[in-house]
């Protein structure tokens, strides 16, 4: 008989003959082993499935992770189970084990690369740029002259500062609770407001108050900044901050299965009942590309009772229920088409719109959101607004998009101007003496000319004046302490720079902020050190140091015409916003 030679790795061999590691040993008791690995992976599986909460749906990302886990839980369980760490004789019996998920695995990476590949924008690019519809608008007769009385002063943090203040109002519960991040602004009975949802302040405030739910919500007036908190008669029991069978995504998983979501957004009804309106999702292209979205769920944020709508008119989206853009009982609802997936549909329509060749090589006609966009309230419906820039150039707009977040209907303005950023500068420029920054422009009609307004903020988020900025010479700026005097400014640069314009602030409904006063100044006396001048965008602008300081003062000629006729030596004094510092500060009055 042959020695027999014990060679673990089957290596070096001469014999022919196989090795101890490539012959099949099971472990003891091997079949109830396998049971038992089979019966602990389904349990640890629906564990992670409550955990993860995958659609069961090849669109979604989550299923493939899921199953990749799954499998792994197996083969983790086996090599445990049959010790192999320890005893490398097993390791043929493992091998044999991990077949049947081994070949799962790569058949779900076979199935989603070949997903994603029929779906990359190099092959389906003139599916993408079908997936919003755009249409060419006219500024002036889509932008009617504004009513000051609907436009939003504030932004979303500003309304959300608001909002911290305002929870103070829930004296009994208010160390309970805290302001969540789901706040969402929307028309509620013909006035932009913010509804904003709360949340548990921790785990063991959301143990002691889960059962009694969240006991009310808080609106904030985008343009009085009047804040409520609202305190409801049953609280909210559903909610994405909820934990267990009560959070929001894992309740409504449990109902619909297969269905992909987007981030739900809180909204109120007209009698002020609370809901999520959570987007359900299609990828369109291939398996994971072209998102869009093919209705919603309106879920009652106490009861829980759902109602599915469908975007579509046509009966496309397959959703077992009527069209919601022909169903009145939901035309309160004001957001269903996120901001992001809008903006990703616009750029490919304006990337790809004459191929993926195009969008790379030449660019002809290529065009993009610009970076950031705010929301604006027509026709009883929420608009987003953006400016639209060349992809070859980001310092000014070509145009700008309104679009529709509830029906999703698209227009693009052609309008040339600075872009958002650069209105943003001037108006923070015009009062750098308070160090104000300016929240993202709302693009309105004054008078027939397209016009950047912004809210100027504190460092507390607080709005202290407002801001108009020509969109087509972004120099001509107006500023001030209520919409009124705003206006007024603004009318006048408009006329010192020659452009003409009949403002009638009483028609426009422009009403006085209660909220922004003048900031407090202190006077600084002294005799002129030195004078210096500068013209800037048609404005005269007088710089005076005092011996007082190293500071110049900024005097604009149009404030004190008397700057023009001083001299070195002569005695002055100067108001200025208290705690102002900085090299250059910007006087309020000269004496």
């Amino acid at each position: 008989m042959d020695p027999i030679n014990v060679d673990f790795t089957g290596r070096g061999r001469d014999d022919g003959k196989k090795g101890v590691a490539d012959v099949l040993i099971p472990p003891e008791h091997s079949g109830k082993k396998i049971v038992i690995n089979i019966i602990l992976t389904l349990v640890l599986g629906a564990v992670l499935y409550y955990f993860m909460i995958p659609a069961i749906n090849l669109k979604s990302i989550e299923l493939y992770l899921y199953v990749v886990f799954v499998c792994l839980i197996y083969l983790l369980l086996t090599i445990i189970s049959s010790k192999a760490f320890v005893k490398p004789e097993y390791l043929p019996y493992v091998k044999k084990r991990s077949k049947v998920p081994g070949i799962i695995i790569l058949a779900l990476a076979a199935v989603a690369l070949v997903g994603w590949l029929t779906g990359v924008t190099l092959f389906r690019a003139k599916s993408y740029s079908k997936l919003i519809s755009v249409q060419d608008g006219d500024f002036a007769a889509d932008v009617a002259e504004i009513d000051f009385s609907s436009v939003p002063v504030l932004d979303s943090s500003s309304a959300n500062k608001i909002a911290e203040r305002t929870l103070g109002d829930l004296s009994d519960k208010v160390s309970q609770f805290v302001v969540s991040p789901y706040s969402t602004q929307i028309n509620y009975k013909n006035t932009p407001v913010r509804v904003t949802a709360l949340a548990y302040g921790d785990i063991f405030k959301w143990i002691k108050n889960t059962k009694e739910g969240l006991p009310a919500y808080i609106i904030v007036d985008m343009t009085t900044q009047e804040s409520q908190l609202v305190r409801l008669p049953e609280g909210m029991k559903y909610s994405p901050t909820e934990h267990f069978n009560k959070y929001l995504l894992r309740y409504l998983r449990f109902k619909y299965p297969t269905y992909l979501f987007d981030e739900p957004s809180f909204e109120i009804d007209e009698s002020g009942a609370p809901y999520w309106i959570v987007p359900i999702v299609d990828k369109t292209i291939g398996l994971f590309g072209g998102t869009d979205i093919k209705g919603a769920l309106i879920v009652n944020a106490v009861t829980g009772e759902c109602h599915m709508i469908s975007t579509s008119n046509d009966g496309t989206t397959k959703l077992p229920t009527s069209s919601f853009a022909s169903d009145p009982e939901w035309m309160w609802i004001d957001r269903i088409f996120s901001p992001s997936i809008l903006t990703q549909q616009y750029n490919y329509y304006g990337k790809l719109n004459n191929g993926f060749i195009n969008s790379v090589i030449g660019q002809e006609g290529v065009k993009v959101m610009s970076s950031g966009y705010n929301y604006l309230a027509l026709n009883d419906d929420v608009y987003m607004y953006t400016g639209v820039t060349s992809i070859s150039s980001d310092q000014s707009i070509i145009g700008f998009v309104l679009s529709d977040l509830r029906t999703k209907e698209t227009k693009y303005y052609q309008v040339s101007g600075a872009l958002e950023a650069t209105a943003q500068t001037s108006a923070e420029g015009a009062v750098q003496q308070y160090s104000y920054s300016a929240t993202f422009p709302l693009l309105l009609n004054i008078s027939g000319e397209p016009t950047y307004f912004m809210a100027l903020k504190d460092s507390s988020e607080l709005v202290k004046m407002y801001a108009m900025v020509n969109v087509k010479q972004s120099t001509i700026v107006g500023t001030g302490y209520n919409l009124t005097e705003c206006t007024e400014n603004y009318a006048a640069e408009l006329k010192r720079n020659g452009v003409n314009v009949d403002i009638d602030v009483d028609e426009m409904g422009a009403k006085d902020d209660p909220t922004a006063t003048a900031p407090e100044t202190e006077d600084i006396s002294g005799k002129i050190t030195e004078i210096r001048s500068v013209v800037t965008g048609g404005e005269t602008y007088f710089y005076l140091k005092l011996d007082a300081g190293s500071t110049f003062y900024k005097v604009p000629v149009a404030l004190a015409e008397k700057v023009v006729i001083l001299n070195v030596g002569d005695s002055v004094t100067v108001s200025v916003p208290k705690e102002s510092s900085g090299d250059i500060v910007e006087v309020s009055s000269l004496k």
